[in-house]
């Protein structure tokens, strides 16, 4: 049974990213029964300060956080979910503080032109993104997209990244919204209400793909 592990970046509950998850879960539940979710903003996690202690003692120096037991969870799951709302192009501060202590899985040889990444353990993973933004344009995610295709290569030539992408979704539970809801939206937000009819279909799509996502990578 495969075991998965959900990262919730967004920093409001109920939130565009809420439902994408929801929906990531209600899929993954049909196979399996090993899910576990975790709040980025509501666990205890220090700042990585760069101190290379890890590439000694195989493992973060740094104790009393919540990194120790969170570590231990990345570790176990076959499938890694990482959920965020796009914030001026990346990913939330409480998610990107937990991925600053990914360093701790690999050690780092600097060299002459650059630097190489070995992991103390090959991983083998299914790595997801959820990703919902307001803009219209969903190459406001890539930064995110590219640190997330160089992790997985990082940690092991084996590891699978698959990405979803919300667009437009600029409020509060938007992605949920019917298509009268949104008509009545979109000229506050100064856009053209015509485009509600097909965000509406859109958007029912985005989150059947998100069950989708979760039957596949969990399915034996």
């Amino acid at each position: 049974m495969k075991k998965v592990l959900v990262l919730d970046g967004s920093t409001r509950k109920l939130g565009n990213t809420s439902y994408l998850i929801k929906h990531f879960i209600e899929g993954a539940e049909k196979y399996t029964t090993e899910i576990k979710q975790v709040v980025a903003k509501d666990i205890e996690i220090k700042y990585c300060n760069g101190c290379l202690r890890c590439n000694l003692i195989k493992r973060c120096s740094i104790r009393g956080d919540d990194w120790e037991d969170l570590s231990a969870k990345i570790n176990e799951a076959d499938v890694l979910v990482f959920a965020s709302p796009i914030y001026f192009h990346y990913l939330t501060a409480p998610l990107k503080n937990i991925i600053d202590r990914f360093r701790s899985f690999v050690h780092v040889q600097i060299t002459e032109s650059g630097l190489i990444h070995t992991p103390w353990n090959i991983w083998n993973k299914d790595f997801v993104l959820l990703l919902s933004m307001g803009s219209s344009d969903d190459s406001d995610a890539q930064p995110v997209i590219d640190l997330f295709e160089y992790m997985k290569e990082v940690l092991g030539d084996n590891n699978r990244l698959h990405v979803i992408k919300g667009t437009r979704l600029a409020v509060i539970k938007h992605v949920q919204k019917t298509e009268e809801e949104l008509k009545e939206l979109y000229p506050k937000l100064m856009l053209d209400e015509r485009l509600a009819e097909n965000d509406f279909a859109k958007n029912l799509q985005l989150l059947n793909s998100c069950k989708e996502l979760g039957e596949k990578l969990t399915k034996s």
